[in-house]
């Protein structure tokens, strides 16, 4: 059931999908969809709700090495991002820009999932920070400025990438990466662009 509303609201909104048009997607009765989930409003939270879980288990399953250095591990969370992007189109489609764009409470969800994922990034530039100057050079607000930047980066390179034929995953990934890293490895390096 949850499959096919995703289905639905991905490709019509929130407004003009139809529990008819669920119901019959999902192969069972209108009125067994309304006693699973309550309302339409209830079925939309629990689709953002399911895939944003879906969405920061990828990213966190592929950044469990800790061991690994920062320009590793956020490598591996890049690409498990695009990847789960590229593979569930209608589930980011539902995150990224049908969740926000309805209002409360549906963009306290979608923002819910990209406060983790900040948060998780923010933990990585922490840490590499911390590894190259200590702890006192790079302050909370850079890392927390630097998180939101890749983030929201992140996230408009999956929405294009979804959005043009033969772009996969991969180069998404690797294009960003190539774009943030080479900027956070000068950082590292305590060798800041400034304005002249």
């Amino acid at each position: 059931m949850l499959d096919a509303a995703v289905a639905c609201f991905a490709r019509h909104g929130y407004q003009a999908a139809s529990m008819d048009e669920i119901a019959e997607l999902a192969g069972v009765s209108k009125p067994l969809v309304y006693l699973y989930l309550n309302s339409k409003e209830d079925l939309f939270t629990a689709c953002i709700r399911r895939e944003a879980h879906a969405l920061l288990a990828a990213v966190a399953e592929a950044v469990t090495d800790t061991a690994a250095p920062p320009d590793e591990r956020l490598w591996a969370g890049l690409l498990a991002f695009f990847g789960h992007a590229a593979e569930h189109p209608d589930a980011w489609a539902v995150l990224s820009r049908h969740a926000r764009t309805q209002g409360e409470p549906f963009a306290t969800e979608a923002f819910r999932m990209r406060d983790e994922i900040t948060a998780f990034v923010a933990d990585l530039i922490g840490e590499a920070a911390r590894a190259a100057h200590g702890p006192a050079d790079f302050t909370g607000r850079d890392v927390a400025a630097l998180a939101e930047a890749l983030v929201g980066s992140a996230e408009s390179l999956a929405t294009w990438a979804n959005g043009t034929p033969g772009t996969t995953a991969r180069e998404a990934a690797a294009t960003l990466m190539n774009f943030a890293w080479s900027g956070l490895g000068n950082l590292m390096k305590n060798e800041r662009w400034s304005p002249r």
